[in-house]
């Protein structure tokens, strides 16, 4: 994984270096009003921020099909979709101002194929267009690995991955029933530490081998409450 943050620090030039730029400052602008983000220093967006959603570029197919669950700021869907722009996103977050956030970054750095939705995962995942119509489903800082399972995994068509930005090995391990009961398998998790001692880091990859139950995600905030 230190070849992959490498890899990804290297493709922050030009034209992409201008977007993260764009992307900072919009950030920091709309942070004053709606509260998006604690990290405030360049150099800490940069590697916290930006550098950490990044690193898992390399784990969606070209052209993939992306569902991001709890967009927030757009941690990291934005930062993919600036280093990979064949990728195609539907972000899904339940506070509306956030959304608001998110559709000036998608105008402003002239995204396309960029569907913003302003939807509980679990609301959203019920619904036929949505549900297994994905190749691929990301979440940071969401939740719990089970929980956040619960959310992501019914997006996912069969064969395609569930890509989980973690901190702790611990939660993922934990996570391991969930995964089995809503389809998925966890596939691999990659260790890495990000620069200058900001942290250590999981990527845990769960492919989706089998259908969702039709009964998850439960819904009425059980899925924390009482998680698989």
């Amino acid at each position: 994984m230190k070849e992959k943050l490498e890899k990804t620090l290297s493709l922050i030039t030009g034209e992409k270096k201008e977007k993260f730029e764009l992307y900072q400052a919009l950030l920091l602008e709309y942070n004053q009003k709606y509260n998006l983000t604690s990290i405030t220093e360049s150099q800490e967006i940069l590697y916290k921020h930006f550098l950490d959603s990044g690193v898992g570029a390399d784990f969606f197919k070209e052209g993939a099909l992306v569902a991001e669950i709890g967009s927030g700021a757009g941690f990291p869907s934005i930062p993919l979709k600036i280093l990979r722009e064949d990728l195609s996103f539907s972000l899904f977050e339940s506070v509306g101002k956030k959304c608001d956030f998110l559709r000036v970054v998608v105008e402003k750095l002239g995204f396309s194929n960029m569907n913003i939705y302003t939807l509980r995962a679990e609301d959203a995942a019920r619904q036929e267009k949505f549900r297994e119509k994905f190749d691929a489903v990301t979440a940071r800082a969401v939740a719990r690995m089970n929980t956040l399972c619960e959310y992501c995994l019914p997006f996912v068509k069969k064969g395609g991955v569930f890509v989980a930005y973690k901190g702790g090995e611990e939660e993922i391990t934990e996570a391991k029933n969930a995964c089995k009961i809503l389809g998925g398998n966890i596939d691999k998790v990659y260790g890495y530490e990000l620069p200058l001692g900001y942290g250590e880091r999981r990527l845990a990859i769960v492919q989706k081998i089998a259908k969702t139950p039709p009964k998850y995600p439960r819904g009425q905030g059980k899925e924390r409450k009482n998680p698989l």
